[in-house]
């Protein structure tokens, strides 16, 4: 028996074949991206982080770009369905401290954010040690990342989030903003840095898998598998990894058949329920909170976190912490950063650990 959704309808044309588009033809344009790649293929707008020997660590680019690469899509009437994923070993480390230091990314262009709170000088001088902290210049920049990567629950069309190998720390902050998420049963999700250094500043935790789930994963800093997140309704499903391309693509498939005006509809009016809940709020909390725990005596100091051996991934080798094998256990050193100079050994929050720790 034939399915009833691979039967031929009027409404799964494609809408550019609706009488508003006639004759309008659309111009791709072209955009390069230094974080990440945008394609379109049939229904599908594919979105992928792509700094895959930085474990796809988020850039002052990062939510400028996505949000740029979702309003692409929105606009675009070929496109039904909004997929994003990572290229590598895995979706997103979190934060890539390196670049927020005083010399940061890119210096030639910095003449459009110079003296705003953008300005890589006016964040290092604000995070000062033997300076005044000044949380709302803090939150006026981490703020600006939340927006950008809040575009995918926010865009008008459906997105999915294509997890694997890691998504942790900030890329969470990404990841839990997508309508859908799908994840290999292996890849280890959480935000570790609660435990010394950070509050999900995106605050979607509690919305996405409820108060006490969001408390267990939170108040200790672990980290749970694909599989577990499935069961835990974070996930629509968490198949083995060498199964994640083909079960996504089934799924963004599946979504394309919509028409986009049922699709819009359908987005919008589950949305008012989730956004009735206080996600905004909950954002703006997180946030300052966020930046207020990266300014404590313990976030400003040197300190050691046990971790054990096997509750979590091996992420790629670069700019990462130290670390000495003490028993059955690892203790993760932390050393503050040099906002003057460049990061250093900020693993948690770079999401780039050595390949002998396993967070």
């Amino acid at each position: 028996m034939t399915d009833p959704a691979d039967r031929p309808a009027a409404w799964r044309d494609p809408q550019t074949e609706s009488p508003q588009y006639a004759g309008r033809d659309r111009e791709d344009r072209e955009v390069s991206y230094r974080t990440l790649t945008y394609e379109v293929t049939g229904r599908v707008a594919r979105i992928t982080f792509d700094r895959p020997e930085r474990g796809n660590a988020i850039t002052a680019d990062t939510p400028i770009e996505l949000a740029d690469a979702v309003e692409r899509a929105d606009l675009d009437p070929r496109v039904h369905v909004i997929l994003v994923a990572g290229r590598g070993k895995g979706f997103c480390g979190g934060y890539d401290l390196s670049i927020f230091a005083e010399n940061g990314e890119h210096p030639e262009e910095r003449a459009a954010v110079t003296g705003s709170v953008l300005d890589p000088v006016v964040q290092a001088r604000n995070h000062d040690p033997s300076g005044t902290w000044d949380p709302m210049i803090d939150y006026q920049m981490m703020s600006r990342f939340n927006r950008g990567f809040a575009s995918l629950l926010h865009a008008n069309k459906p997105t999915v989030a294509k997890l694997h190998g890691f998504a942790v720390a900030g890329g969470t902050d990404i990841a839990l903003y997508a309508d859908q998420i799908i994840c290999a049963a292996d890849t280890r999700i959480g935000y570790p840095p609660t435990r010394v250094w950070g509050v999900p500043a995106a605050g979607m935790w509690a919305h996405r898998i409820g108060d006490q789930r969001a408390k267990r994963l939170l108040l200790t800093g672990d980290t749970i598998t694909g599989a577990q997140a499935a069961e835990w309704g974070l996930a629509v499903e968490a198949p083995a990894p060498e199964l994640l391309d083909e079960r996504t693509e089934d799924l963004v498939a599946r979504i394309a058949r919509l028409p986009i005006n049922q699709l819009i509809m359908t987005k919008l009016a589950l949305n008012s329920a989730l956004l009735a809940q206080g996600v905004g709020n909950s954002a703006m909390i997180s946030t300052v909170f966020d930046g207020v725990s990266r300014h404590t005596r313990e976030g400003t100091r040197s300190s050691s976190v046990p971790l054990r051996p096997d509750s979590g991934p091996r992420l790629p080798s670069g700019t990462a912490p130290s670390a000495t094998a003490s028993g059955d256990r690892r203790m993760l050193s932390y050393r503050m950063f040099s906002f003057r100079g460049h990061a250093r050994d900020c693993g948690c929050m770079i999401g780039i650990w050595p390949s002998s720790i396993r967070l």
